[in-house]
């Protein structure tokens, strides 16, 4: 199943050092420390290596020395934006350049005093996307609709020495409840934010193509986008060259209780991306459920 467990790599340890190298002696330390990270990433982590593999090979027709070195390279990219994440939330956010691309449609959310729907991917580095917000004065509530399955002793760890976000969590629960409060929130004028590619097993879930091959997507957002009439935007944030950012926001065109359309246009959104920055692809598992047939 193209499902993923939940659980990030990593050791506290690890992230002290970073944080060492970052506040002591620059951003670009902890970058060259990172070449040492992503080598035993590449040495040893055999399944996510085979996943992320057939993503440069398969999906995006690499030849096969180059998508070897493109697994590198992947780890390495997303070691930076953990490294600038961290950063950014350390005090550093002057360090880097923003770029906005779509800024009138955060506007024109904010105005419609609907809230609205932000759906993003797991590439490029949208958490940090409330940065981006306070740089253009758009004063969102955040609400991020997520599941509790990150390692808690580096969540614990990051929150003990990162500014608080102003991003709130909504947690997904057995019970709907989470519903109610996403609705509570639009009420509000706040925005809703989900993650439209992970899904987690015991979750219903809807089939895209992604880059030619089918893939299952979590129905939630899309289930949930095109019922609640508000707007909805495809929302991602990418790492460019030289401690820059780019955000994209685009605007879905949703009907009403078609999911299947709206889960359509987001695939095509996210593939977009993908082509324009193929190593910010960071879904490190069997995404499209074939590596059992290679």
């Amino acid at each position: 199943m193209s499902k993923w467990d939940g659980k990030s790599k990593g050791t506290v340890l690890g992230y002290k050092i970073f944080v060492f190298f970052i506040k002591k002696v620059g951003i670009r330390s902890a970058y060259f420390i990172l070449y040492f990270v992503a080598s035993y990433y590449f040495i040893f982590l055999k399944k996510s290596n085979a996943s992320i593999f057939y993503y440069f090979k398969k999906r995006l027709d690499y030849s096969y020395f180059k998508s070897k070195r493109m697994v590198f390279n992947s780890y390495y990219t997303f070691g930076q934006t953990i490294i600038d994440k961290i950063a950014i939330g350390t005090g550093l956010k002057n360090k880097f350049t923003y770029e906005f691309d779509g800024r009138e449609i955060l506007i024109k959310l904010l105005e419609e005093k609907k809230g609205g729907v932000l759906i993003s991917a797991h590439i490029g580095n949208f958490e940090i996307a409330e940065n981006f917000f306070s740089e253009i004065d758009v004063n969102f509530q955040i609400n991020l609709i997520t599941t509790d399955l990150e390692h808690s002793a580096i969540k614990k760890y990051l929150e003990s020495i990162t500014q608080k976000p102003s991003v709130k969590f909504i947690l997904i629960s057995d019970d709907l409840s989470h519903i109610f409060q996403i609705n509570a929130a639009l009420a509000k004028n706040e925005l809703v934010c989900f993650t439209g590619d992970r899904y987690f097993e015991g979750v219903k879930s809807l089939s895209g193509k992604l880059l030619g091959q089918e893939a299952l997507f979590p129905a939630g957002p899309f289930v949930i986008a095109s019922r609640l009439k508000v707007p909805v935007v495809f929302v991602y944030v990418m790492k460019e060259a030289n401690l820059h950012y780019h955000l994209y926001t685009r605007e879905a065109k949703v009907r009403h209780r078609d999911e299947i359309g709206l889960l359509r246009e987001y695939v095509e959104s996210v593939e977009k991306m993908i082509l324009k920055y193929p190593l910010q692809w960071f879904n490190y598992f069997d995404f499209w459920n074939q590596l059992d047939k290679h």
